[in-house]
């Protein structure tokens, strides 16, 4: 145990590494390689240590008495940008394209009734860094943008079960960063460092399994954290800062609530999977200044196991939640007019991600060592939105991740 509490540790210092990444919004799809492969269904369908943070009633389906697993994900985004401000529609491509993503996990069956967890991931992240793009003016389109949202979250589940039936709690402990920072027009620099702060949340869930049928239910909580001047300090330099006379002061951002419903069914080694969740990315603290709308998360998984290996595919999909704010008559928009958190969200915060195909597999050494793959497609999506000079500003974005995973049960 104590060995594991410190590769967990390890796993999170490895974090610092990772910067920003997106799927849905500034979401992944999924944690651990058997979720991911499976189109990130993960709310009605058991996936052992994994489950932890996905749907704590779900860590009763580890192997045996005790299972970790140890794992990272190389994820790739591809981040392209056309912002017509100063007449150019030539796109920069971010230079933000690479990082690793730590997970572990650990589960421990108690007795028949009560299990418990431990575990460190890495949920979820969002940035660009065109800080290359020539030349620094506002005809770039730009601004040298470079944004960085990340966070970490450790927590403990806690599961009890009886006659199908589990219930279970995740506290939460969140870790999160902002950074941004830009050129203006005028080549005037603004940014204002990195925010840091340590927030609390809880994840809960519902399972029942009877006769190879898995329906679960899950409910994840908004957990705020400050990000100091971050945020204003960058809308100063758009002038609708606190600093500037602007009527915008957004101290705290928030990672959303979220709930879901999930079903799976198991057949001779078949597994079919079914999900819907929903990201409240409309309740939640920054995102709901910027204009962001909730999402509808379909996510359909597939797996054919063995004793020995097993393979798995999936898909799943989400409308973007950037969308189109003309109109909106949001309060950070007043003095530049709607369009103007469409440029923001387009340059520094573009989570326009959509469609996932993913694909993965697993392999059994021996009874109690095993290693799970997987790979995720994130499709290209291309998002063109009025821009607040009434040009407009459009964004490619495209992913690709690859996991891969280590597990211990015994």
């Amino acid at each position: 145990m104590k060995r594991t509490i410190k590769l967990a540790v390890v796993a999170a210092l490895a974090l610092g590494a990772t910067s920003a990444f997106a799927t849905n919004g500034s979401a992944l799809i999924a944690i651990g390689a058997k979720a991911r492969g499976m189109g990130g269904t993960q709310v009605g369908v058991g996936h052992g240590a994994e489950s932890g943070i996905a749907n704590p009633a779900l860590i009763t389906t580890i192997k045996g008495n005790n299972e970790v697993s140890f794992g990272g994900t190389v994820f790739m985004p591809t981040i392209k940008l056309s912002n017509n401000i100063g007449g150019s529609t030539d796109f920069d491509e971010s230079a933000s394209d690479f990082f690793v993503i730590p997970a572990v996990s650990l589960a421990t069956k108690v007795n028949d009734n009560f299990y418990w967890g431990i575990g460190m991931w890495g949920t979820g992240g969002l940035g660009v860094d065109f800080r290359n793009a020539a030349p620094a003016s506002a005809a770039a389109g730009s601004h040298n943008m470079v944004t960085s949202l990340q966070t970490m979250q450790f927590g403990v589940p806690l599961a009890y079960s009886t006659d199908g039936f589990s219930i279970g709690i995740t506290p939460i402990v969140q870790y999160s960063a902002l950074d941004i920072h830009y050129i203006t027009g005028a080549g005037t620099h603004i940014g204002a460092g990195t925010s840091q702060d340590i927030a609390l949340g809880m994840n809960l869930g519902l399972a029942y399994e009877t006769d190879g049928l898995t329906l679960g239910a899950t409910y994840k909580s908004k957990i705020k954290f400050d990000v100091d001047d971050v945020l204003n300090n960058a809308l100063d330099g758009f002038g609708v800062g606190p600093n500037t006379g602007g009527n915008s002061n957004i101290t705290e951002m928030a990672t959303p609530s979220e709930y879901g419903i999930g079903v799976s069914y198991t057949m001779q080694g078949h597994t079919l999977a079914v999900d819907y969740r929903n990201i409240n990315w409309e309740d939640a603290e920054g995102y709901k200044d910027f204009g962001w709308e909730d999402q509808d998360v379909i996510a359909i998984g597939y797996e054919y196991a063995t004793d020995i290996w097993a393979v798995r595919c999936g898909y799943q999909y989400a409308e973007s939640a950037v969308q189109d704010n003309d109109g909106k008559a949001l309060t950070i928009d007043t003095d530049f007019g709607d369009n103007l958190t469409n440029s923001f969200n387009q340059m520094g915060f573009p989570g326009t991600q959509e469609t996932h195909i993913t694909v993965g597999g697993s392999y059994s050494f021996n009874e109690t060592l095993s290693m799970d793959l997987a790979a995720v497609y994130g499709l290209e999506n291309k998002e063109t939105l009025p821009n607040f000079v009434g040009n407009t500003a459009t964004t490619e974005h495209s992913e690709q991740s690859y996991t891969v995973q280590i597990n211990y049960a015994f």
